[in-house]
């Protein structure tokens, strides 16, 4: 089953125009998706794709295989929950929850954060598309008791989303 809008014409022909894309171009497009290298060669070595459903089952592929390094590839190219990178649309609207949210509620997820990145050794990294500030407090705490293997498979899971709807996101943007 597929978690987006029926394929327009013009998604169609963003999906030509990326699978025709030549190399370097391709390899650039990809690692604005997703920083990790690793995926992005992934994801390229398994063009042309056939449709939509193709290119997002690549990301999948390309996410289950990713290494430890190339995970922390990927999740050093995600701001910090709760502070969107400034000037960089993407990260601003993936994290819109925390928009006008009260300093006390951001105090509490930049300390939870702080923990989490003491604890991990890395950003806390979650889909953050459609999740309130308060949603992403209870679910880093909720994941803070977790050991690094348990929290490795859930940023493995949580990125393969987030890349799902970039790319969705790509192909349909006109």
């Amino acid at each position: 089953m597929t978690n987006h809008p029926q394929a327009s014409p013009d998604a169609a022909g963003a999906l030509k125009a990326l699978a025709q894309a030549p190399a370097a171009e391709l390899t650039e497009t990809l690692l604005e998706i997703c920083s990790s290298p690793g995926w992005a060669e992934a994801v390229a070595a398994a063009r042309p794709w056939a449709d939509r459903d193709a290119l997002l089952a690549a990301n999948a592929a390309a996410m289950a295989a990713l290494t430890a390094r190339d995970l922390n590839d990927a999740m050093a190219g995600h701001a910090r929950i709760g502070k969107p990178k400034a000037g960089d649309a993407t990260s601003e609207r993936e994290q819109a929850g925390i928009q006008g949210v009260d300093s006390a509620l951001l105090d509490e997820l930049h300390l939870a954060n702080a923990a989490y990145e003491a604890k991990f050794g890395h950003v806390f990294l979650i889909c953050a598309t459609g999740r309130t500030a308060a949603t992403m407090l209870a679910s880093l705490r909720e994941r803070f008791p977790n050991d690094a293997a348990t929290e490795a498979e859930i940023v493995r899971g949580e990125l393969r989303k987030i890349n799902d709807i970039r790319i969705n996101r790509l192909l349909d943007e006109p």
